[in-house]
């Protein structure tokens, strides 16, 4: 039996599928940003959300550990019921996703897919770039997505690092972002792409800044916006939309460790503040229970 089955079978099954929430996981804030999307795009579906902030970041972990990881954050968010996941988690989606396809009878997607197809289908000339952290720019996991896709499209990478604490400390315009985002992209832009993924959840919030320094003539794509896209289209398919008229979904928020400053960075990254949060009692998340 897998592991969302047995979530099943323990809290019994919901009249109505569609009412049940939308999971998302991250190691930390930035996937607000893909459930900040989930709001705009799909404002009447429920949403809960697991930030692994006790153990962020994933990127420097082994593949080994970051499955164990998602794994868990996984079973944790089945126990409460959901009818989709999405890993938006960068390093994770790299990793973890295939184990998680293959442990849990649940629809899930992750970040990078829906991102490397969005280039293949908008490059005009075949040369895509790709931002990201230092680990996901290592992983070459857009790489070889794209590879995957279109063999033909080549490939030019950067590592953004400093994005991160900008986003986080709400730097996301004026002369320090931009002198950043400059020394970081002005390789890239020069490369001759077209079209720019941005590889990391946290660089929605600094899209302006980046396109200044990239140039008005490259395309950004924005992986949070066409993962929740392609989130809809499933759920279409698998007739899992709540019905209209529902009204505005319900959102819980749950974090494996609560910085002190995580509303309030948060609520940035959300778009709006953040009421139902919970720091889960240990005793409480999957880890603790093997």
């Amino acid at each position: 039996m897998t592991d969302s089955m047995a979530a099943s079978r323990d809290r019994g099954e919901p009249r109505d599928q569609r009412d049940l929430p939308i999971g998302v996981f991250d190691s930390g804030i930035g996937g607000l940003t893909v459930v900040r999307e989930i709001l705009r795009q799909l404002p009447g579906e429920n949403v809960v959300y697991f930030g692994d902030s006790a153990r962020v970041p994933y990127g420097g972990k082994s593949p080994e550990t970051v499955t164990r990881f998602s794994i868990e954050n996984t079973h944790f968010l089945a126990r409460r019921g959901i009818k989709f996941l999405v890993v938006a988690c960068n390093t994770a989606s790299a990793l973890a996703l295939p184990v998680l396809q293959r442990r849990f009878d649940l629809p899930m997607i992750g970040v990078i897919d829906p991102g490397a197809r969005e280039a293949v289908q908008r490059t005009r000339n075949g040369k895509i770039g790709v931002i990201g952290t230092t680990g996901t720019v290592g992983s070459r996991a857009y790489d070889r997505a794209i590879a995957e896709i279109a063999p033909d499209c080549s490939v030019e990478a950067a590592a953004c690092p400093l994005f991160v604490p900008l986003a986080e400390e709400g730097w996301t315009e004026g002369e320090i972002p931009l002198g950043i985002a400059r020394t970081y992209l002005d390789p890239l832009r020069g490369s001759g792409v077209d079209t720019v993924i941005l590889g990391c959840t946290h660089y929605p919030l600094l899209r302006g800044v980046i396109a200044d320094a990239l140039g008005a003539e490259i395309l950004l794509i924005d992986t949070a916006e066409v993962t929740v896209a392609e989130v809809r289209r499933r759920l279409e398919e698998r007739g899992l939309l709540r019905p209209p008229g529902a009204g505005d979904g319900e959102r819980h928020f749950f974090l494996s460790d609560v910085p002190v400053r995580f509303r309030e960075i948060g609520g940035r990254f959300l778009g709006e503040p953040i009421d139902d949060l919970a720091w889960i009692e240990q005793s409480d998340i999957p880890w603790y229970e093997r």
